[in-house]
């Protein structure tokens, strides 16, 4: 059930906002649900919602459709589950924040990166004598991409943040 790359490609990548009661043990809910049914979380953000005692979660994660469907039928039958949307990739918004610690020793190293940088659209947001740390915001796919291209360079850590989604249009989890 544990996902790889060729699930992704081939639609078995799930993305989906859920509105919860902020309560203790919520989160903890949830993620056994996941478990139950073999799912491996891929990234899971959480945070306030524009309601007052109500908290958004965006989780991502790959599995079969099948077993997804029933995971959302039981997802909705927790107490503390008030919306559950699902949040395909050609109808949402998806994205990511990532820190990225890169080695970069000589003058030589730094343009390298400088030059990675400008093509992704990052900033650098600390340099030293022997690193720089570049911030990178956009599609999951996009910051694995510079991820896979600064490895050479000397990648040396990586922060992300998990993904967050909302759907395109008029359509939103939180209407009244």
């Amino acid at each position: 059930m544990y996902g790889n790359k060729s699930q992704k490609i081939h639609g078995n990548y799930h993305t989906v906002s859920i509105l919860v009661n902020d309560e203790p043990g919520v989160l903890s809910r949830i993620a056994n649900m996941f478990m139950k049914r073999n799912f491996n979380i891929d990234t899971l953000t959480v945070g306030p919602s524009i309601k007052k005692g109500i908290s958004r979660m965006t989780i991502s994660f790959f599995g079969d459709d099948t077993i997804y469907e029933q995971l959302v039928k039981q997802l909705n039958k927790l107490i503390d589950v008030i919306k559950l949307n699902d949040l395909p990739i050609n109808n949402s918004i998806i994205t990511e924040l990532a820190l990225v610690k890169i080695s970069a020793k000589n003058i030589n190293e730094q343009n390298q990166v400088m030059m990675y940088c400008q093509a992704y659209r990052t900033r650098v947001i600390n340099i030293t004598h022997s690193d720089m740390i570049v911030e990178i915001v956009g599609r999951p796919d996009n910051i694995e991409s510079f991820i896979q291209l600064t490895k050479n360079l000397g990648l040396r850590e990586i922060s992300r943040t998990g993904t967050t989604a909302m759907s395109r249009g008029h359509d939103s989890i939180e209407k009244s």
